[in-house]
């Protein structure tokens, strides 16, 4: 080979050395990149502002602030799915993480590849319950028993009687739909770790509505276990949204922190 020819191949090498990197994507960070242009909040964001505003709405005895909860509750179409199981050794789950500021759940081997057509949800619930009261609400409301309340508070105003019954006539039209919802019943001093998959470069959604029988900490990590979001108020709802950078599963982790069973809701886009 000529010497000219040495230094073409050379030359050569080291152009590919240097495109190559750039072909493949770097997946050790987070998993999380810049705002998908154009997105909005959706289904998820919605149903947790109405159970939000439910929540305020009886606390203060408001007929108003419960309609406008079941007003948007309805708005929304929701379709109710089963999650698959989770193997337990997938995962690792330190049960003081929340209190240590840590990621609580991540995955104990490298995260599943995606493909065409990715696992369902899958859903494993970890240590021991802590007693068994179920507390009292078996689930998150719903527009009919917000819409419900909402008469009860009204009582023998007419005026929002009928705002009411107009709101209820409205029934479904023009509902935000793509939303699912996984029903878990947590028990006290329970865990449960959710692996969801995700679209890169899409908009996602992780919504998770309790009952108001206890209060849940909640944190979504990506495959390499770094933090998305983080709740460790006095609360059983919370609402998250970003925009994966590439195709991957994310882990929701929900720790039961109160005295008895809280029914939650998990809700994705």
């Amino acid at each position: 080979m000529t010497l000219k020819g040495i230094s073409l191949a050379l030359a050569t090498t080291a152009l590919v050395a240097v495109a190559f990197p750039s072909l493949a994507q770097d997946k050790s960070g987070p998993n999380a990149g810049p705002a998908a242009e154009g997105a909005a909040p959706g289904a998820a964001s919605t149903m947790a502002l109405a159970q939000e505003l439910y929540a305020v709405g009886t606390a203060q005895g408001d007929a108003v602030t419960v309609l406008a909860a079941a007003k948007l509750a309805a708005s929304v179409e929701v379709t109710a799915a089963e999650p698959a199981a989770l193997d337990p050794a997938k995962v690792t789950v330190d049960q003081n993480a929340f209190r240590k500021k840590a990621a609580p759940g991540a995955p104990a081997a490298p995260a599943p590849m995606m493909n065409d057509d990715p696992r369902p949800a899958a859903k494993a619930t970890f240590f021991t319950a802590a007693n068994e009261d179920e507390g009292a609400a078996d689930a998150p409301a719903t527009a009919e028993v917000m819409f419900a309340k909402a008469k009860e508070l009204a009582a023998d105003d007419e005026a929002v009687l009928g705002l009411i019954d107009d709101a209820m006539a409205e029934g479904s039209r023009g509902r935000i739909g793509g939303s699912v919802e996984w029903l878990s019943r947590l028990p006290s001093g329970q865990t449960d770790v959710w692996e969801i998959p995700f679209y890169g470069n899409s908009y996602a959604e992780v919504a998770i509505v309790g009952d108001g029988d206890a209060n849940l900490d909640v944190a979504v990590t990506d495959e390499n276990g770094n933090v998305i979001c983080y709740d460790v108020s006095w609360s059983d709802k919370l609402y998250c949204d970003w925009t994966p950078a590439w195709d991957g599963y994310f882990y929701v982790t929900v720790q039961n922190m109160g005295g008895s069973r809280n029914s939650y809701y998990l809700l994705t886009n």
